[in-house]
This record gives structure tokens, C-alpha cells and sequence, in this order.
């Protein structure tokens, strides 16, 4: 069995400088289903205890990330995007915590679309 060990000579590369062409920024599930006051969840997300929610994500979250956005594009980086959304149409391929937790966005859904103020553009890449 070898012995754990540390190799000095790649520490280094852990100072790297950022590349923009060889780097990418994704964003996670910022989406209709949960950033949408009428998305699935969205629509559950009421009352005054969720204010805060809301206007941290259409006021501060949201308009900074399309900043960041338009800053990557224009230097070069990547764009990519991860959403919850199921692979089929009823659910039937969401992992256990889903299934648990009760909730499915279906493949090709509203909910399942990223933000308008933040949408892709062109060919960049959607994951759900």
C-alpha cells in the first residue's frame, strides 16, 4: 500500500494565474422554478417572512450576476448554467432527495428556464 505524500513541485499551480479563455463561470439554479415570485416554488415563498428573499435576489442577487456575466463574456470566459430540471417529462430519473422533498421541474418546463435578466446567450451551455 503506498504512503500518503505530498508533492511540492505542484503546490505551484495553485497559483496560477486566471486564464479567461481556459476558465468558466457557472451559475446554479438561478431559475423560473425558484426566482420566479410565480414559479412552482416561488409561489410558496409569501408573506412578510420572505421579503428579505426577494429582494435580495431581484435587487442585489440577480443585476449582479448579469454583471459578472457581462464582464466574463466580454473578456472571454465561459458561460455555463445548471438548473433543476428532470431528464423526463415526469420526473421519473430524480434522485431520492427529490422525490423526497416533493418536487419536480419537467424536462422542457417554464420553471425550468433560467432567469430572462440573466439567460443565456448564443450557444452557451445548460445543464439541468
Amino acid at each position: 500500500m503506498q504512503e500518503p505524500f505530498f508533492d511540492e513541485t505542484v503546490s505551484v499551480l495553485r497559483q496560477a494565474p486566471l486564464v479567461p479563455e481556459e476558465s468558466c463561470i457557472i451559475v446554479i439554479d438561478m431559475q423560473n422554478f425558484n426566482g420566479d415570485r410565480n414559479g412552482a416554488e416561488g409561489k410558496e415563498l409569501t408573506g412578510p417572512e420572505n421579503d428579505y428573499y426577494w429582494e435580495n435576489l431581484e435587487n442585489r442577487a440577480t443585476p449582479n450576476i448579469a454583471k459578472l456575466l457581462k464582464s466574463a463574456r466580454a473578456k472571454g470566459i465561459e458561460v455555463m448554467y445548471t438548473c433543476v430540471e428532470a431528464l423526463t417529462a415526469d420526473g421519473r430519473d430524480r434522485g431520492i432527495d427529490y422525490k423526497l422533498s416533493g418536487f419536480c421541474v419537467p424536462k422542457g418546463s417554464w420553471d425550468g428556464e433560467v432567469l430572462p435578466a440573466i439567460a443565456p446567450e448564443g450557444d452557451e451551455i445548460v445543464l439541468p
